[in-house]
Parts: C-alpha cells; structure tokens; sequence
C-alpha cells in the first residue's frame, strides 16, 4: 500500500481550548447572575434562560472552562443553535 502524496503536509494536531455555548431552544434569552466575563463555570451550571410562551428551558454549560464573553444580549431572541456565549476550557 503506497502512503499518502500528502502525508508529508499532516502538521500537528491542534488543540483548541474554546468552546460554545448555545441556545437549547428558541425563545427570549435572560442571563444569571454567574454569566460575566472571567467567571469559572463548571459542567452543567445554569448561565442563563431561554422564555417562551409557556416554557422556560435553562441554560448550562457543557464544559467546565472560564466564561471569556457572553454573545447575547439580554432579553435578545434567539433560535436553537445560536451562540450565547463562549469559555476557555481548562
């Protein structure tokens, strides 16, 4: 088996230490009061709330890092899928 032409161009891997948090669903976004930037988060802290009509969906982070920024605003609406904030993962 002949090695591949661009096996000599593979570099190293890379390890990027951000990750996103994003919205579980679609609604109004309210933040808590441990979502400012430099806070340490742990896995599964509430850092805001998605409002909809007649639901209320928290939400967590999925790693533990340190919160670098949060991306939306207070009372913004967004869908699921859409960055609220992001953090430096240890």
């Amino acid at each position: 088996m002949r090695p591949s032409p661009h096996a000599r161009y593979a570099g190293e891997p890379i390890s990027i230490p951000e990750r996103m948090i994003v919205a579980p669903g679609n609604g109004v976004f309210r933040l808590t009061s441990i979502a400012y930037s430099g806070a340490f988060v742990d896995e599964g802290d509430e850092i805001g709330v998605m409002e909809g009509p007649g639901s209320r969906t928290a939400v967590v982070s999925p790693f533990t890092g340190t919160l670098m920024g949060v991306m939306a605003l207070e009372g913004e609406r967004l869908r699921a899928g859409e960055p609220v904030a992001w953090l430096r993962v240890a």
